[in-house]
């Protein structure tokens, strides 16, 4: 499991930043993630545009694509923004 308390990117409509913490757990196939690399992965989004919904997803694919583990999830916890807070999960597991 590797968690990221201290994600952001920015709001493609107001511009705003968005925070929070992103977990990925997974199970290798033959390749694991560098923390090193995944710090500077994750540091391209802090001036992104993007919505906090296709985070996850987006990283998740970009695990997928680069490690291709048995099986993914990335779940991104968004702190609040207008009184709403949201959990975003997204899975991956690979065929047999």
């Amino acid at each position: 499991i590797i968690e990221h308390p201290e994600f952001t990117s920015v709001c493609p409509k107001t511009g705003l930043p968005d925070f929070g913490t992103i977990t990925i757990e997974y199970i290798p196939g033959k390749l694991c993630l560098e923390l090193k690399s995944l710090k500077y992965y994750f540091l391209q989004y802090r001036n992104c545009g993007i919505f906090m919904e296709n985070i996850a997803n987006r990283i998740l694919d970009d695990v997928i694509k680069a490690i291709k583990p048995k099986s993914c999830t990335v779940t991104g916890d968004f702190t609040p923004r207008g009184g709403l807070s949201s959990l975003i999960v997204a899975q991956y597991k690979a065929k047999k």
